[in-house]
């Protein structure tokens, strides 16, 4: 499970709205017959319109500054093993949001007219999407980079010799263009992984907007603060602020097993993630510490999603360990630092 919490993006040419964001969220449902859509949602209703979306969330921006993001994103990513526990993706992964708001809300150490934040006192939509893209900043894309270079090069030559501009023997040329194509190391169902093509497999994820402020449009809720629990005196009274990331990302992790009878392996749990790049002497102490099956789930799941890579050759458990570390670490640190704001 991978949570992501961005802020909107502002300045330059972005928008101080939210319709191209909304917009952008738009794009899956184009050219679909009406009954196969995905609708908006969010605790109170399945089929809510894009305008709706963005009158609701553009309307509840009181005394927000114009540097201020008006609204934060916020992106949930199951695995495919966590996919595979579900029997309807939308209906399920429906449920999980409006289970997950309520996470959300508890993280916040905030008050509003002398009690706690509730589910109702956010204003919230979400939506869910089944297609993935490889993007250019995907390790596959990065590391096939060398060879589209050289494909690229290739091709204009043979432009150039095309139009007279250049001489050359055009067959050896494609001939090498093929070559290269096949010693990418990143493919995808016999071709080449380049930016832009989607991603095999079941893809779906959930993409939540979220006002800045609370439904009543008076008290400002920033899932982007620096403070996890905290007091401030502001005009003469003692007022609580924070937003605690680490607990919302546990709370995630432990609802969708609740919701949805997961039992979740050691190498998938934010905490270990985070282990792995804060403190990683523990985190394979405790990768090691595993019964025997659960550490081989643990090393198969953390190869299929691109972390450690166990050697062929049998080695001991410390040569494995360092191994591993040497090689993944920066990854990890990637994947760790697209999880939260600023962990």
């Amino acid at each position: 499970m991978y949570i992501t919490i961005t802020p909107q993006k502002l300045g330059g040419t972005y928008s101080q709205g939210s319709a191209d964001f909304v917009g952008y969220l738009e794009k899956e449902n184009q050219g679909l017959e009406q009954q196969d859509v995905e609708h908006f949602f969010n605790l109170y209703g399945d089929e809510i319109s894009a305008e709706e979306v963005v009158n609701e969330i553009d309307g509840n921006t009181a005394k927000l500054k114009m540097k201020e993001p008006k609204f934060y994103s916020i992106t949930v990513s199951p695995s495919k093993y966590e996919l595979r526990k579900l029997k309807n993706n939308s209906q399920d992964l429906k449920t999980y949001t409006r289970e997950l708001m309520k996470d959300y809300v508890a993280s916040f150490n905030r008050e509003i007219n002398g009690r706690p934040i509730t589910i109702d006192d956010i204003k919230y939509y979400a939506k869910i999407e089944h297609q993935r893209t490889f993007k250019g900043t995907d390790i596959q894309v990065k590391e096939n980079q060398p060879f589209a270079t050289e494909i690229l090069q290739l091709k204009t030559e043979i432009r150039n010799i095309q139009d007279g501009r250049a001489k050359g023997n055009i067959k050896k040329m494609n001939r090498e263009i093929a070559k290269l194509e096949r010693q990418a190391p990143h493919q995808q169902n016999g071709k080449r992984i380049v930016q832009g093509m989607s991603k095999d497999g079941n893809q779906s994820h959930i993409h939540i907007i979220v006002s800045r402020k609370d439904a009543s449009n008076s008290v400002s809720l920033s899932p982007g603060s620096k403070h996890k629990a905290s007091e401030v005196e502001m005009h003469g009274k003692k007022v609580k602020r924070g937003f605690d990331r680490d607990a919302f990302f546990v709370k995630a992790e432990k609802t969708f097993d609740k919701t949805f009878g997961y039992k979740r392996n050691f190498a998938e749990t934010y905490k270990a993630r985070k282990d792995f790049v804060k403190n990683p002497n523990l985190y394979f102490a405790a990768l090691m510490k595993l019964p025997a099956n659960e550490k081989a789930l643990a090393f198969k799941m953390i190869t299929k999603t691109g972390l450690p890579v166990i050697p062929s050759i049998p080695l001991s458990q410390a040569q494995i360990a360092l191994r591993v570390f040497k090689r993944l670490r920066r990854g990890a640190e990637i994947a760790i630092k697209s999880s939260s704001i600023g962990i």
